[in-house]
């Protein structure tokens, strides 16, 4: 067992975070002695762990306690995924560094770029999205998408934005209603119709699209902005309009 001092010296992490993280129920001690004092044993390590590694993504807490308060949290499938996530930015990193080398190099005349290598690595994290993309929805699909996203042009894809962003907005304040409301409902139908703009938009493949939302970090910080439970309520909202 550890106290608070014992794991702020283990972590890192100052013990007036802790009792913060205990506040909100995020991390909990798994005994408080007679003395008033928190105790906490390996698998409340274990989960300090999978908390900073959520922070280190830039995922906030409200998201974070809301994924690890998930019935079905696994913790070796989020060490894989933070392994996968982190792998990439690795990548990312190095291709980055590489592109900063080579360009310091072409200024001092010593190493000929062509301009399309000058932003080597830049493109990196866009590719691995839309890797991402087919892999889940088909090649076709997503490549079809992205032809029809650049015929728009930049009006009409910054009206597509805002029009999305007001969907987000509607539903946060709906959301006391409850998902299965007609109101909630008919927002949800409005934002089917409005992602018809982006790819097809199939009524099954709805409930994974949002599921993407609340899970994958990059996407969850974007609904946190607009409220911290806007993204899990997307998924019980949708899952509702999609059966």
């Amino acid at each position: 067992m550890f106290t608070v001092k014992q794991l702020s010296d283990i972590t890192g992490v100052t013990g007036r975070t802790l009792r913060y993280y205990d506040s909100i129920g995020l991390l909990k001690p798994s005994r408080i002695g007679d003395n008033g004092y928190r105790y906490y044993n390996e698998a409340d390590l274990l989960r300090l762990q999978q908390v900073l590694f959520y922070r280190e993504m830039d995922v906030p807490l409200a998201a974070i306690c809301d994924i690890m308060s998930q019935p079905g949290f696994d913790v070796l499938a989020a060490l894989q995924s933070h392994k996968q996530a982190l792998a990439g930015r690795l990548h990312e990193l190095q291709g980055l560094i590489s592109t900063v080398d080579k360009t310091i190099l072409h200024l001092k005349g010593k190493h000929g770029m062509k301009p399309v290598q000058l932003f080597d690595g830049l493109r990196d994290k866009h590719d691995r999205h839309q890797q991402e993309a087919e892999q889940k929805y088909g090649k076709e699909v997503v490549q079809d998408a992205a032809r029809q996203w650049q015929g728009y042009g930049d009006g009409k894809q910054q009206d597509l934005i805002d029009e999305g962003n007001a969907i987000y907005a509607e539903v946060a304040v709906a959301m006391p209603q409850g998902a299965s409301s007609d109101a909630v409902q008919a927002l949800v139908a409005r934002w089917h119709e409005h992602m018809r703009h982006f790819w097809p938009a199939e009524r099954a493949h709805l409930p994974n699209l949002a599921a993407t939302y609340r899970d994958d970090a990059r996407f969850r910080v974007n609904f946190d902005k607009i409220h911290p439970d806007l993204a899990p309520f997307m998924v019980e909202a949708v899952s509702i309009y999609a059966a």
